[in-house]
């Protein structure tokens, strides 16, 4: 999946795709008819669009098993490429709708469900789409979200999803080991910034497991990591709106190594101002932002000084 093009959503026209050589006991994809598929669809994977695609089959089972899907889910996958976790969530789940923005790859997908797995043809669906354009879902709401991520996309693909689909439940995503490491910081973390603030706000967020680099083709230059997001039994409890306090948490990490007070001046209004919102939220002017939780962040901006009136 990439978003190098946005491009509307639409009906796919099916493609022929010929029978790989799977063995009798499984439907899944192998390395072989992985670079079989790619050849005969004259795919050559690009950086550009972020595609790695995953050629072995234990390494999709392992993301389902730790994914948890259950037989009741209905998951969405955004970025299936060739479909190697696609399949492996159809074995698992009730339904899978996939999300791929590629034509080539859209227009193949189907074909090698109904060619691989037959009998669970009924259960997929596919939206042709960039995954940032996406605000609604064929079918019953999905529960679960599994996705090879694309490194380029990652974080804003995964919150987009996790705002517009608040039906989801649980996440499983593969991403840049690096990004992974951001999303599941704890505050006092080094690497806690935005995008680690920001998942909290919709769910528990865990490093679940690392994956190798030789599992794709072609083979990335950094190592890849699970992250899991449980949605929140109940969302943080603030007056204060999403925007209002992603709003603090950009602002204090455009200039994280400033004290929040000072970070925070242009969003309060002046330092002042600011020190007076920290001090009512129970925070120290001199804290940082790496420090805070969400909920702090929050409290924040709940606090944010009222705009001064120009004067007559």
């Amino acid at each position: 999946m990439s978003t190098a093009e946005q491009q509307p959503e639409s009906t796919v026209p099916e493609t022929s795709v010929p029978e790989t050589s799977a063995p009798e006991t499984s439907a899944l994809l192998g390395a072989a008819d992985i670079r079989e598929l790619a050849a005969v669809l004259g795919v050559r994977p690009t950086k550009q669009k972020g595609q790695n695609f995953v050629i072995d089959a234990n390494t999709v089972r392992r993301i389902v098993r730790t994914a948890e899907v259950r037989p009741d889910d209905v998951v969405v996958e955004v970025g299936p490429g060739l479909g190697s976790l696609t399949l492996a969530l159809l074995e698992a789940a009730d339904r899978v709708v996939a999300v791929e923005i590629d034509d080539i790859l859209a227009a193949a997908l189907p074909a090698t469900i109904e060619a691989r797995m037959p009998e669970r043809k009924d259960r997929f669906a596919l939206v042709h789409s960039d995954a940032m354009l996406v605000k609604e879902l064929p079918g019953p709401p999905p529960t679960a979200l599994v996705a090879n991520l694309p490194y380029n996309v990652a974080v804003p693909v995964l919150l987009t999803m996790l705002d517009r689909f608040p039906s989801i439940e649980r996440t499983l995503v593969m991403v840049q080991a690096e990004v992974a490491d951001r999303l599941a910081a704890e505050p006092g973390s080094k690497v806690y910034g935005v995008p680690s603030v920001k998942a909290n706000w919709y769910a528990d967020v865990k490093r679940a497991g690392a994956i190798g680099r030789k599992v794709f083709w072609p083979a990335p230059n950094v190592d890849s990591g699970l992250v899991s997001l449980v949605r929140r039994a109940e969302p943080v409890k603030t007056t204060a709106t999403k925007a209002e306090v992603f709003a603090v948490v950009d602002a204090a990490f455009a200039q994280r190594r400033k004290t929040l007070r000072a970070a925070l001046s242009g969003w309060a209004g002046s330092a002042a101002g600011a020190e007076a919102a920290l001090v009512a939220a129970g925070v120290s002017p001199q804290a940082r932002g790496e420090s805070l939780t969400v909920e702090q962040f929050a409290a924040i901006a709940e606090h944010k000084p009222a705009a001064e009136r120009p004067a007559l």
